[in-house]
């Protein structure tokens, strides 16, 4: 059986698309799985590749290798990434999957042919942050047009996503969707008062503000659900201001009702969780490139928990909810074009999106990636493209 190496500077546990590699691909593979925490699965290995934060003076330097474009350097010459190397270089491995543009230059130096998980579009990220986009930015380009060439196969998250990699690297990657397992749940019926629910992280700029004031103009029929994760595995520092930042919003929804905060719940808890409410609530401003494409974790969650969908128009999730007529779409991105929305529908509108939700779940699943998956592993353990490209 042959043996991939998945590495993800993340908490493996709870990060969902990596956790739903690792779950399908070890039906096939033997596993051994590097991150900044250990896996949910039983896995053949797990490697620690979580290290201190830099010291001040090793993140000024840093910075001032990227005013200079000193790109390789900046890679190489970050203690992380070299002790990454050095942990990960005793590791046989038929193929190494590479999550996110910061693991790839490192599992391209280990040797075996590279299957490359883009997640998102790593070169505009933050593209709305101006330092970000005059200093991040072109070194991130720079990551792209080097090194994906040299990758076996490649995965994103979306269409739009793929495109736009394509577009830049030449490199046209399989699209792998955020789905997680299909849940086998009923729609519950339509609660009295209507059940909203939003869940995800306590981060900045993810709409939060703007999802508690759509929760504030919905009418009297409704109460609005927040369950918000407010740790960053391995961070304390992170996690202090997430939570800081989370106890703002609780007291700015505090003389609100109809609008409560619970507890966050494990990532393999929440389609369960959610299947007692009757909507599900996401509203991003498209302020990046990735927001504005976005098919997040908690788009298909949703789905899976039987509930109506309420969005703004966003190209990706508007498509399907479209399509396959899941709830409402938002005529901008105001709260107050959603809020409007919500208050036009009746429990009978409601309880159909749900039933809509349920007849998409078969397909809307993470079952259908799981093919998928396995034949991008295929291609990688089948082509090695970097022999060519060290030739020319």
């Amino acid at each position: 059986m042959p043996r991939l190496l998945i590495i993800s500077f993340s908490d493996l546990a709870s990060d969902p698309r990596v956790d739903r590699q690792i779950d399908f691909l070890q039906t096939k593979y033997r596993i051994i799985a590097a991150g900044i925490g250990p896996p949910r699965h039983k896995v053949e290995g797990f490697i620690d590749i979580s290290t201190p934060r830099r010291s001040v003076a090793g993140r000024a330097l840093g910075l001032a290798r990227l005013m200079t474009r000193r790109y390789e350097d900046v890679y190489w010459k970050h203690p992380t990434n070299v002790e990454v190397l050095e942990r990960l270089r005793g590791v046989r491995a038929d193929v190494i999957v590479a999550n996110d543009l910061s693991s790839l230059p490192v599992a391209l130096r280990l040797g075996p042919p590279v299957f490359f998980d883009a997640h998102e579009y790593a070169p505009r990220e933050f593209e709305n942050v101006l330092w970000w986009r005059l200093v991040i930015k072109p070194f991130a380009l720079w990551q792209c047009r080097h090194y994906i060439p040299q990758v076996a196969a490649m995965t994103t998250v979306g269409e739009a996503i793929a495109a736009e990699y394509e577009r830049e690297t030449g490199v046209r990657a399989t699209v792998v969707t955020n789905a997680p397992r299909r849940t086998d749940l009923e729609p519950t019926p339509v609660h009295q008062p209507i059940r909203v629910l939003h869940h995800g992280g306590a981060m900045p700029g993810r709409g939060l503000e703007e999802m508690i004031r759509v929760a504030e103009l919905l009418d009297e029929r409704f109460t609005t659900t927040f369950v918000l994760a407010d740790t960053v595995p391995g961070d304390a520092r992170a996690t202090g201001a997430r939570r800081r930042y989370l106890d703002r919003l609780i007291r700015r929804a505090g003389r609100h009702p109809r609008i409560r905060f619970l507890s966050p719940q494990p990532m393999h808890t929440l389609v369960r969780m959610a299947n007692d409410y009757d909507i599900g609530l996401f509203l991003l401003c498209p302020v990046n490139f990735n927001w504005r494409f976005a098919l997040p974790n908690k788009f298909f969650e949703f789905i899976q928990a039987r509930l109506a969908v309420a969005i703004g128009p966003s190209p990706e999730m508007a498509r399907i909810v479209r399509e396959r007529r899941l709830g409402v779409v938002a005529a901008d991105f105001a709260p107050e074009s959603l809020a409007a929305a919500l208050n036009e529908l009746d429990g009978s509108a409601i309880a159909q999106f749900k039933r809509a939700s349920h007849a998409a779940a078969d397909e809307l699943c993470a079952e259908v990636n799981a093919d998928v998956m396995q034949r991008v592993v295929e291609t990688a353990l089948a082509e090695d493209p970097r022999d060519d490209a060290q030739q020319t």
